[in-house]
């Protein structure tokens, strides 16, 4: 067997990417695509962890733009993130994998409550982890969340997953002359604003030395393949 590059990921993973292009809130194709190749990854014996949003069923953001009260808006969308983890929870499940889903909020009667060192210790034992309803508060993207999940559990690397190959300098769908960055550092990212994450997430990772990877996970095998070491996406790391 191909030796994996990391041995803990985390894959975060936004809810529009669930979305059907009809506009339901999760397409079946799509999610069995990333159950098989979450299942591949855990496999081949790397620990995966999960950090999904809820933008396919409800962006805070947007209805605090709309006038409702910002923290209402924002515990909505947490509780949209914990409805998509345990719809994943079931679809893996149903492909043979042990998974829990672990919310910030307290909602015991549905899912684990998150604690750093039981979450660990699912990893350890082969489980998928799912991180839900953000870190509990309001004002803090799933970007954030991710980012800080990922540090609490010692992943190696955090992967966002986009439905392009990786960073651009523009929207490369709106500018044909956007540039690709393979490699960049977070200062960089920081400085030219490139929208990659939200500048909170993007300080946690460079302040604790984590790398990211932006990629498109939706070709299929995409994350095996970086797994086995091949350059796939744009890399961002501490300079």
């Amino acid at each position: 067997m191909t030796k994996m590059i990391c041995k803990r990921i985390l894959l975060k993973l936004s809810g529009e990417a669930l979305m059907s292009e009809a506009g339901g809130s999760l397409d079946a194709t799509i999610v069995n695509r990333l159950e098989n190749e979450v299942k591949d990854l855990c496999e081949a014996g790397v620990e995966v962890g999960l950090v999904i949003g809820g933008g396919n069923i409800l962006r805070g953001a947007e209805k605090s733009s709309q006038g409702m009260d910002r923290v209402t808006s924002d515990q909505m969308g947490m509780l949209a993130t914990i409805i998509n983890a345990l719809a994943m929870q079931d679809s893996l499940e149903k492909k043979g994998l042990q998974a829990r889903v672990m919310s910030a909020l307290k909602i015991d009667e549905v899912c684990e409550d998150y604690i750093r060192r039981k979450a660990v210790r699912h990893l350890e034992k082969g489980r998928v982890v799912i991180f839900s309803a953000g870190i509990g508060n309001p004002f803090f993207t799933t970007d954030t969340a991710a980012s800080l999940r990922a540090i609490e559990i010692n992943a190696e690397l955090l992967i966002k997953a986009t439905k392009v190959k990786g960073v651009y300098s523009a929207d490369p769908e709106k500018d044909k002359n956007a540039k690709f960055y393979s490699k960049l550092t977070y200062d960089e990212a920081l400085d030219q604003r490139l929208n990659v994450m939200d500048a909170t997430a993007l300080v946690l990772c460079r302040d604790n030395n984590l790398p990211m990877r932006i990629m498109n996970i939706f070709e299929p095998g995409a994350v095996m393949r970086l797994m086995q070491g091949e350059e796939l996406g744009s890399l961002i790391e501490k300079g």
